[in-house]
């Protein structure tokens, strides 16, 4: 399982690395379309790579899709610890109630009764 583990990393880099060398060419990046910026008699760019636009943007959409679900699964984590502590407390009552049961009872009985 490791030696896939392995292929699938290095497939992956070589198909990264062969994207970043085919999209070479330098891409002006605008803020604003060229209709708005006179308007607003601003426009600022920035001059790099294309592949840097490419794996930017694929970064950027991991980004976006980790806080969006982590977002989104914050009911059911809640509701998990919820459940947690609720188990917790119940754990401890009846580890009272065992113990109340056998008070002064035989020991080895006792926790021949806790067992089953």
């Amino acid at each position: 399982m490791r030696y896939v583990r392995y292929l699938c990393i290095a497939t992956f880099a070589v198909a990264l690395i062969s994207v970043a060398l085919a999209n070479r060419a330098i891409v002006s990046l605008q803020v604003l379309p060229t209709e708005l910026s006179g308007l607003f008699a601003v426009n600022p760019s920035i001059q790099m790579p294309l592949f840097i636009v490419i794996l930017g943007s694929i970064l950027a959409g991991l980004l976006v899709g980790l806080v969006w679900e982590w977002v989104r699964e914050y009911g059911e984590r809640a509701e998990a610890a919820k459940q947690a502590r609720e188990m917790r407390r119940l754990q401890r009552e009846l580890d009272k109630l065992r113990a109340e049961k056998h008070e002064g009872k035989d020991e080895v009985l006792a926790l021949l009764d806790k067992a089953s």
